[in-house]
């Protein structure tokens, strides 16, 4: 018999681990693109759980595909197969470049495995000393210590030891900067085609060309992190498909389960036959409710009315945006591309993006931070334009009132 609980954000402090800072607000319901809190205010919501739920809250898909799994089976295992991922994995296969998937549960497991996989590739073909990881400053790759290691922030993988060996950072779209240091020794690649937690910094396209033509010339993989930008989040299901090169290895997670942990490693049956029986695994990875949820996700998003949806919101912003700065001259330029979009604060307002998140949470706005600088929005990708117009002028009002002190 469960004992009802008066829970509060206080109780935060005395039973959680410290680690999260989180708001005074405890959402405890949603709908669509709007959140209501334990005093039943309400919030219209920019965040998205961070360009996690891709089809906003509990929508109706969703929902009905986690219901009927839920009387079928729960969890097996990888000892067995099951049939949502099965499906799961086929629909990903014939929407991409891949042709092998690798199911897990977080954006930080399915960039492990790509990195490991990697590491597997080159040794098998080209002997232990081909191992260099290249990646790029500022870049997020997740929390492993191997994952938060190749991320381009040191300040997340210091102080824990010694950290994983023969990873180069550089400088992201800095062409020549990639080119002094790739050589026949590295293994890898590892980008972002957009930057989230960096500042929400758009891959410049003759950049990426080159990372294709370098890592050809020396035998090195592409990798790219899709965990933010994946499933539907640029107006292409996959923001490769918005450039002009294919990765080796692309990772998603995030909007591919809507708001249900799930993540995918997706890659060429060539490069993926080098993670034999017992190489890697996972006791969850394949779930198959995560997998019944991800089916739902696909077949939702991976229409041209969604795709389409999501550039035309993507208008709505800019132009929302644009009309705020003409009142209040806070940001020097709106980067990103579809609903994945940070409004850059000008040199007045630097170091600030902290107080304007507070300020929307106070006039009922959910939104984020890319860094100091960055106020970022990863709403629904599905998200009405009447929550569009509504959510700008609370945002309006919270930037008002940074701006009045």
């Amino acid at each position: 018999m469960s004992v009802e609980m008066n829970l509060t954000r206080a109780q935060f402090d005395e039973v959680m681990v410290p680690n999260y800072a989180p708001a005074a607000v405890i959402p405890v319901r949603g709908a669509g693109s709007r959140v209501w809190d334990q005093e039943g205010k309400e919030f219209i919501d920019f965040a998205g759980g961070i360009a996690v739920n891709c089809l906003g809250h509990c929508h109706p898909a969703l929902v009905s595909a986690l219901k009927e799994q839920s009387e079928k089976i729960w969890h097996l295992s990888n000892v067995m197969t099951n049939e949502p991922a099965l499906e799961l994995a086929t629909k990903l296969v014939n929407a991409t470049f891949a042709e092998r998937i690798y199911f897990a549960n977080s954006g930080a497991e399915a960039n492990e495995a790509a990195l490991k996989l990697a590491r597997r590739y080159a040794l098998d073909n080209h002997g232990a000393d081909k191992d260099q990881i290249i990646a790029f400053d500022k870049a997020f790759h997740g929390r492993t210590f191997f994952t938060v290691t190749v991320g381009g922030q040191a300040a997340y993988s210091d102080g824990f030891g010694p950290k994983p060996q023969s990873i180069t950072h550089v400088p992201f779209n800095d062409i020549a900067a990639l080119e002094a240091v790739i050589s026949d020794k590295t293994c890898a690649i590892m980008l972002e085609p957009l930057q989230g937690e960096g500042g929400i910094i758009n891959g410049d396209p003759e950049f990426l060309k080159a990372v294709r033509r370098l890592a050809d010339k020396h035998d090195a993989l592409v990798i790219f992190d899709e965990v933010q930008t994946g499933v539907g989040r640029t107006g292409e299901l996959f923001a490769y498909m918005g450039t002009d090169i294919v990765p080796d290895i692309l990772t998603s997670a995030k909007a591919l389960g809507g708001g249900f942990p799930i993540a995918a490693m997706l890659t060429t049956a060539k490069i993926a036959a080098h993670l034999k029986i017992g190489t890697h695994g996972s006791t969850y990875g394949g779930n198959p409710l995560a997998c019944a949820v991800g089916n739902a996700v696909m077949d939702v998003v991976n229409t041209k009315e969604v795709l389409d949806g999501v550039k035309h919101r993507e208008q709505l912003f800019r132009d929302g945006l644009a009309a705020i700065n003409a009142k209040y001259n806070v940001f020097s330029e709106i980067r990103g591309k579809g609903l994945l979009l940070g409004a850059v604060l000008n040199e007045q307002y630097e170091g600030r993006s902290r107080d304007f998140l507070v300020a929307s949470v106070a006039e009922g706005l959910m939104s984020l931070m890319a860094g100091a600088n960055v106020v970022r929005f990863a709403p629904s990708l599905v998200i009405p334009e009447a929550d569009i117009a509504e959510g700008l002028l609370r945002f309006d009002r919270a930037v008002a009132k940074v701006v009045a002190g």
